[in-house]
């Protein structure tokens, strides 16, 4: 009986270990995929650069 209850507590303990895990792990969604690091770095350089327009300034250059 003892060695059963030991198995539950430890049981409860994994669950709530398991439990903090899944409420503090990042979500996928917040890591940039291969193609989204290079574009941010693309447009670090654009930036570095001066080569960067407004959206007000291209929309104007754009007619809309």
């Amino acid at each position: 009986m003892e060695e059963t209850q030991l198995i539950l507590k430890e049981l409860k303990e994994i669950k709530d270990e398991l439990k903090l895990i899944k409420e503090t792990m990042p979500d996928k969604e917040m890591f940039l995929t291969h193609e989204e690091e290079s574009l941010l770095e693309e447009s670090r350089i654009h930036e570095k650069r001066g080569e960067l327009i407004h959206v007000k300034d291209l929309r104007k250059e754009l007619g809309i």
